[in-house]
């Protein structure tokens, strides 16, 4: 599982790389303008960047060199542009690699992981730790405080969604898009479904633990603050 920042503009291209993506088991943070990905980029670092060239504040290749100047982090170049000599061009100025569309889902998967095995030799953490939480990607598994969490299905994606992004706020539309692969949906689904990790976490919504909801944004999963210690006289 990644953490990948997905820069794209058109929405039906954006929901199906998300969707694509997510039943593969990555986390997919999505935005629009070569500013916003820029923010992401220096803010909070995502595995892998998949960058479109066709932004509409700035050339992706213009946000490319910028990205160049703040971090290392891969970046895949996703477009329908297909010049050799741009290619060679986006390559030389700090590009991991280039996909041209359209492309398959299973196609944009398997360059993912190449390049990632490429970047950091295949030796990405696959558990998530936040406090006394513990989220087994692979395994889904999850355990709090050393108990172990049934989780349905569900409720285990949503929770590994909130655990790959400590201390931020995931908007609801996010989570219909990463856990029910749906673009618009009920807000209804996630209150009920965040109310049974509430149950199973042991904690309630007038006095959160880990589970924060921020009205009319979405949910943060953040870990509570250490006790303070007893003084002494």
């Amino acid at each position: 599982m990644a953490s990948v920042l997905l820069v794209e503009d058109d929405p039906f291209v954006k929901w199906a790389v998300i969707r694509d993506l997510t039943n593969s088991s990555h986390t997919v943070r999505s935005v629009g303008t070569a500013l916003e990905a820029l923010r992401e980029v220096s803010r909070n670092p995502p595995d892998i960047v998949v960058l479109d060239l066709g932004l509409p504040d700035l050339d992706g290749a213009e946000a490319l060199k910028m990205m160049r100047s703040v971090s290392d982090v891969p970046v895949l170049i996703a477009t329908a542009r297909d010049q050799e000599a741009e290619i060679i061009q986006l390559l030389h100025e700090g590009a991991d690699d280039y996909v041209t569309k359209p492309f398959s889902g299973e196609y944009l998967n398997a360059r993912l992981a190449a390049l990632l095995r490429r970047t950091s030799g295949g030796k990405r953490s696959e558990t998530l730790v936040v406090g006394g939480l513990r989220v087994d990607v692979r395994r889904r598994e999850a355990s709090l405080d050393g108990r172990q969490l049934e989780l349905a299905r569900r409720e285990f994606d949503m929770l590994a969604c909130l655990a790959a992004r400590p201390g931020e706020v995931v908007t609801r539309r996010e989570l219909l898009a990463q856990v029910w692969q749906q673009p618009y949906g009920e807000d209804q689904t996630i209150d009920v479904h965040l109310s049974w990790l509430r149950r199973k976490f042991g904690e309630r919504a007038a006095s959160p633990r880990y589970l924060h909801t921020v009205r009319g944004v979405g949910v943060m999963l953040e870990a509570p603050p250490d006790p303070s210690p007893v003084s002494r006289s």
